[in-house]
């Protein structure tokens, strides 16, 4: 069975601007890159997606969701095979209270040192276009689908 992934993509508008917040990846592979993510995360085993997207917002932003009428955004495959399942919710949160889970990895390969890394380093807001250019293609049609429920 493919892996399987949940999110909630917060959103806000600000001065008639929708942002959304979004993660910076962490640690030694993707720290130093300028890939964003929506908050999610894997499914433990027999966990409901939507419990999924709670536990891995509070996990990889530090705090949970804002509180508020959910909008499902539906499912994206990535070019793995792993389904991504993402809703988003409006509010806002301070981002002073960032914080986020760690992992470990040998680092650097083949050292047998085993470092701790944020898997998340920070978190910020992003207009909508700019959050395309930012994600990782396969999340892209999240946004598309948030801007045309907004629209609607």
């Amino acid at each position: 069975m493919a892996k399987q992934a949940a999110g909630i993509l917060v959103f806000r508008v600000v001065d008639a601007v929708t942002e959304v917040l979004l993660v910076h990846l962490g640690g030694p592979i993707w720290g130093h890159q300028d890939w964003w993510s929506i908050p999610k995360g894997e499914l433990e085993p027999s966990e409901d997606h939507l419990a999924a997207a709670y536990r891995e917002f509070e996990e990889e932003v530090g705090m949970p969701p804002p509180a508020g009428e959910l909008i499902e955004l539906g499912e994206v495959v990535q070019p793995g095979g792993k389904r991504n399942f993402i809703w988003a919710v409006e509010g806002t949160l301070d981002l002073a209270d960032f914080s986020c889970n760690t992992f470990t990895m040998e680092w650097p390969p083949r050292s047998g040192v085993i470092a701790e890394f944020p898997e998340n380093d920070r978190a910020e807001w992003f207009d909508l276009d700019s959050a395309r250019r930012k994600l990782f293609p396969h999340q892209v049609a999240f946004i598309d689908r948030l801007a045309a429920h907004l629209k609607s």
